[in-house]
């Protein structure tokens, strides 16, 4: 199903506007496929983009592994906005993408979440203190986020001795939603998730140092089946504008 997301007031300057404006005369709809972990942030570019161009956005949220089996097996996508920057890279060099329509849109950081507060220490002791009976991530399978926190437990040697403890999202929204449920007492999730710029998260978390996993570089690309939408070719550009930036960098990515 298709999510429309509902269009909200922004304010552009210089070429950019005048080159949004133009488009407003031919708008139409881009079908986009979004990492779990930029799910909200995406409804807020949406809502900008809509209002200024008249184009919409249909957002399909989902995993990056599930939406790279989908575009695999024909799926009507036009623009893919990965956690990852491998699977648009593998896309590419299997010709489903237009060639020099690939670039990072974000920077994605990982955290040790826990929704009671005060059970996550800011030094993520509490993996080794080992004081919980469930350690929720997302499958490394097809979840980068999940593939990062499970580089991260290897790289404190914890990876083998808290395996028995381990359950796996789907995606890392599943992953989020088995720690606010209290189905797992911690979980690695997107720091996205958990310190939103619109409302309060409750719970405690710890921000993993960068050293501990390879960096989440999350990239966007343009796919074969969007290659003739002008309107998908204009939401690319919207995603590296400074009104976009700024909602990006709001949900606590690196640009």
């Amino acid at each position: 199903m298709r999510a429309r997301i509902a269009p909200r007031f922004w304010r552009t300057t210089g070429g950019l506007a005048l080159l949004l404006c133009a488009l407003n005369v031919h708008a139409g709809e881009v079908l986009v496929a979004v990492a779990a972990n930029f799910a909200a942030p995406i409804q807020k570019i949406a809502t900008a983009f809509e209002k200024d161009t008249g184009n919409k956005l249909a957002v399909i949220v989902g995993s990056t592994g599930k939406h790279y089996a989908q575009i695999k097996n024909d799926a009507p996508f036009e623009v893919l906005l990965a956690a990852d920057a491998a699977t648009p890279k593998r896309l590419e060099d299997e010709g489903l993408t237009v060639v020099g329509q690939r670039f990072t849109y974000a920077v994605g950081k990982l955290v040790l979440f826990s929704a009671k507060p005060g059970f996550v220490d800011d030094a993520g002791a509490v993996l080794k203190a080992g004081g919980f009976a469930h350690l929720a991530l997302a499958n490394p399978q097809t979840a980068p986020y999940g593939t990062a926190a499970k580089e991260v437990l290897q790289s404190l040697g914890l990876y083998d001795t808290l395996q028995a403890k381990i359950v796996q999202g789907e995606s890392i929204a599943q992953t989020f939603e088995f720690v606010v449920s209290g189905n797992a007492e911690l979980g690695f999730v997107a720091l996205s998730q958990v310190a939103p710029p619109d409302r309060v998260v409750t719970g405690s978390w710890w921000l993993v140092p960068p050293r501990l996993y390879s960096p989440i570089r999350q990239d966007a690309v343009l796919l074969k089946k969007g290659a003739a939408n002008p309107a998908a070719r204009a939401f690319l550009q919207y995603l590296r504008s400074d009104t976009a930036l700024a909602v990006i960098r709001a949900y606590g990515y690196e640009i």
